[in-house]
């Protein structure tokens, strides 16, 4: 990573944990006043993979306040985590580990660490190789890939560690990703304190154990994120706050069909729309869609 973008990501924060906290205290949803309904309209673009883009409940303080939505059957797809330090310990651009690993969904796999930007804030394990060991206390969710029992397992999982403590699921996967609670195994909405609007990605899974990935480039706050995955039409539960800022992408190619997003806005320390190119990151979740 070049000096000059060093020197940002250590001033800017990003939406990062250090300044977050939740109140579990609070889960109970009230739809706020004069927001749209949510509409979803899903459109199959692969095998297990259908697409949305609708706008936002809310107008965003900048940019067209869209939402660009994937909902992903882990039963028809291969989910698989890639890290920088366990290979060449080069990060690189969403495309380009698409283009690498032969993907065709990838997006980041979590929040990295600004002054060592190979390893992750939260725990990441791939396999064999511990990108971050470190447990995270009160973030409270957990991304699980690589089922050791492949058949009777989704090849990817959200948990709530409040609802299945890690020790219990430890043992059961190859891989992890830690992240920050946004719903809980019920549905019940996270209250962030500090609620900075920014460009984000989070995950989240529906009634079927879909995984739903949600991209927002228009900078909205954590607490409104959640309220708007209160209106979706298939329930949601398990939500996962994956990153934000300028770093967050998601990158998706499958046929003729192809989309690049990127982030931008961090309210006051990047609160400009001006970004347009992919970070490279140390830290990806890769997917690929079986024809």
């Amino acid at each position: 990573m070049k000096k000059g973008r060093a020197a940002i990501l250590i001033l800017m924060l990003l939406c990062s944990v250090s300044g977050f906290a939740q109140d579990r205290t609070d889960t109970l949803y009230k739809r706020p006043k004069d927001t749209m309904d949510l509409v979803i309209s899903w459109k199959r673009i692969g095998k297990g993979v259908q697409f949305c883009e609708t706008d936002a409940p809310v107008k965003s303080i900048i940019g067209d306040s869209k939402l660009t939505i994937l909902k992903i059957d882990p039963k028809q797809v291969e989910f698989d985590l890639f890290t920088a330090s366990a290979m060449d310990s080069i990060s690189k651009p969403v495309n380009v580990w698409a283009d690498t690993m032969n993907l065709n969904i990838v997006f980041n796999a979590g929040m990295y660490d600004l002054g060592k930007p190979l390893i992750s804030r939260g725990l990441l394990k791939n396999k064999g190789h511990d990108n971050q060991f470190v447990y995270k206390e009160g973030w409270n969710v957990m991304f699980a890939l690589n089922p050791l029992d492949s058949v009777n397992a989704l090849d990817a999982v959200v948990y709530d560690m409040q609802c299945m403590p890690f020790d219990s699921i430890r043992n059961k996967y190859n891989s992890f990703a830690q992240g920050i609670r946004m719903l809980d195994c019920s549905g019940n909405p996270m209250n962030w304190k500090k609620n900075q609007a920014c460009s984000m990605l989070v995950c989240a899974h529906d009634a079927q154990d879909n995984l739903i990935v949600i991209f927002n480039r228009s900078p909205f706050s954590p607490n409104q994120m959640i309220s708007f995955m209160k209106q979706f039409p298939s329930p949601l539960h398990n939500a996962i706050y994956m990153e934000g800022g300028p770093e967050t992408s998601l990158y998706v190619s499958i046929g003729e069909f192809c989309l690049q997003k990127v982030g931008s806005w961090v309210s006051g320390t990047y609160a400009k729309d001006t970004n347009e190119t992919y970070w490279p990151l140390p830290n990806v979740i890769g997917i690929r869609v079986n024809k």
